[in-house]
């Protein structure tokens, strides 16, 4: 009678995990287990760490974790076809049933396999299955699909050989083809990368401990490399940031606990040291460019992003460590940068910022827009918003935020379309031949600057729109005039028109920017 298999010895291990697995993980500060993706591994002083994504949560939320955070119960492996199929539970795994249809993209019996290319050995969980003498039962099978990947197939099942062959001391490697007749259920299934012949010579582990990178922006892989953060905290000014989003830095900075950035001229240093040094030799307290807007400790510089080239390329990648939804690019001309800084004895601290293009054929007045995570909630993202309809206002124009926004810059941009639509709303006059006031969707668009579409869409969102007599009206009850007077008396931070001195530019009429 053969031995008995231990899978419990097998499955407790958390080695069989690969990127792309989907199992419950435990959040930080909280006791809640949602479902999450691994999207790589890595070892720091022995201890194995997995980055997760947690699925139907922003990528903010993504993070390295251990493994006594992970619940190996249920765990669901990539397919072939991109999605996940379940496993049996680790801890409590099923015995298989014999006669069981598989159906999944296995190929049927017999199957043809192809041991052209020689299988790298397999790490502590197949070296255990190899030290309970368990080969019979237990069948290693790799097909090749393609150029770039494996499917490694896991299955516990009673096997009719037909033919012989030539078994070498290593698992996996035979020298001969068989025919296989398989009678039980297939428990999991992973995808795994080809080594190439250099990863093959040097290492032998069979599981990749995370994306190899050649560069900030390496080409190889980029899907997989900026879906993690690569960035593990700032210092700005007075303030310790931890980045939400990845971001093409250097190489050189991403192997760094924290990098350190001047406040003024945005410059990257490795070291507090470094950073010391060169704000005894930087000469700038404030952003480059001019001064376009003051109102007590509140200021605005306008940058164009052809003149002050380095300074824009430095904020575009600070921005990307907070801006997931928006594509960075170096070429930074086409655009004109709207910094807002506090100001103090130090200096003109930044806070937050818009771009917009030159010349926009979507009649967009804003490009990327973000308040820095120290000044979120305190009301400076609805100054930027608003600063930029006043700057469409002295344009002559209506304007639209270029879409898609991320989920804060929507909620701030529904915030604002509301409060300032309510606003015009609230303090209309009737006409000397109506009792009550009357205003058209196109005044509005008009005294505002907010494009039409997003005038209709913030009316129906405030369920103000209706059908009457057979036409669109525009009716407002007490109960929200009552909570938006109180909500407009909580807002201190506006923009005072007097306060803008800005000429705009005819950007069409100019050969060159």
């Amino acid at each position: 009678m053969s031995e008995q298999i231990d899978i419990c010895d097998i499955y407790d291990s958390t080695t069989s995990l690969v990127d792309g697995c989907r199992l419950a993980v435990k959040m930080k500060h909280s006791d809640d287990w949602p479902l999450a993706e691994i999207l790589s591994t890595k070892e720091v002083n022995g201890v194995r760490m997995y980055y997760v994504h947690y699925i139907d949560y922003n990528k903010r939320l993504d993070e390295w974790v251990t493994e006594d955070r992970l619940d190996t119960r249920n765990v669901q492996y990539p397919r072939k076809d991109g999605s996940c199929v379940s496993a049996a539970g680790f801890n409590t795994p099923k015995r298989p049933q014999v006669g069981v249809v598989i159906t999944s993209s296995r190929p049927s019996s017999p199957i043809n396999v192809d041991l052209s290319t020689e299988v790298p050995s397999l790490n502590v969980t197949f070296n255990q299955v190899e030290h309970k003498k368990i080969s019979r039962r237990k069948k290693l099978t790799y097909i090749q699909d393609n150029e770039n990947s494996r499917l490694l197939y896991i299955a516990f099942f009673k096997i009719k050989i037909s033919g012989g062959y030539h078994k070498d001391g290593n698992i996996g490697k035979f020298r001969s083809y068989y025919m296989l007749e398989i009678t039980s259920f297939i428990t999991s299934m992973v995808r795994l990368p080809l080594a190439t012949k250099q990863e093959s010579s040097e290492s032998s582990p069979l599981f990749i401990t995370g994306p190899r990178q050649t560069g900030s922006m390496a080409v190889h892989n980029d899907d997989i490399i900026t879906r993690m953060k690569n960035i593990e905290m700032i210092v700005l000014g007075r303030h310790r940031i931890r980045p939400w989003y990845f971001s093409p830095y250097p190489q050189v900075f991403t192997k760094l606990p924290c990098i350190y950035i001047c406040e003024f001229c945005l410059k990257t240093r490795r070291s507090e040291t470094a950073l010391y040094n060169h704000r005894r030799k930087c000469t700038l307290r404030h952003p480059p460019g001019n001064e376009i807007y003051r109102k007590d400790t509140i200021s605005f510089f306008e940058i164009d992003g052809r003149k002050n080239k380095i300074y824009a390329q430095n904020l575009c990648l600070l921005a990307k460590l907070f801006l997931d939804h928006k594509t960075l690019y170096y070429d930074t001309d086409p655009f004109m940068f709207y910094i807002m800084t506090e100001y103090d004895e130090v200096g003109f601290h930044i806070v937050g910022y818009f771009s917009k293009e030159k010349e926009s054929t979507e009649d967009y007045n804003v490009a990327c827009i973000l308040t820095m995570p120290p000044y979120q909630r305190k009301g400076y993202g609805r100054l930027l918003i608003e600063f930029s309809y006043e700057l469409t206002k002295f344009e002559g124009k209506t304007g639209s935020p270029e879409k898609p926004l991320s989920d804060l810059g929507l909620l701030s941009y529904r915030s604002y379309w509301a409060q300032t639509i309510l606003d015009i709303l609230v303090t209309v006059k009737p006409t000397e031949d109506n009792e009550k006031p009357q205003i058209t969707i196109n005044e509005i668009c008009e005294l505002t600057s907010i494009k039409k579409e997003d005038v209709v869409s913030t009316l129906q969102n405030l369920n103000l729109i209706n059908y009457y007599k057979g036409q669109y009206i525009i009716s407002i009850n007490r109960e929200t005039v009552a909570n938006h007077i109180a909500a407009m008396e909580k807002r201190k931070l506006r923009i005072e028109p007097k306060c803008l001195h800005w000429t705009p530019k005819d950007w069409s009429k100019r050969n060159k920017w």
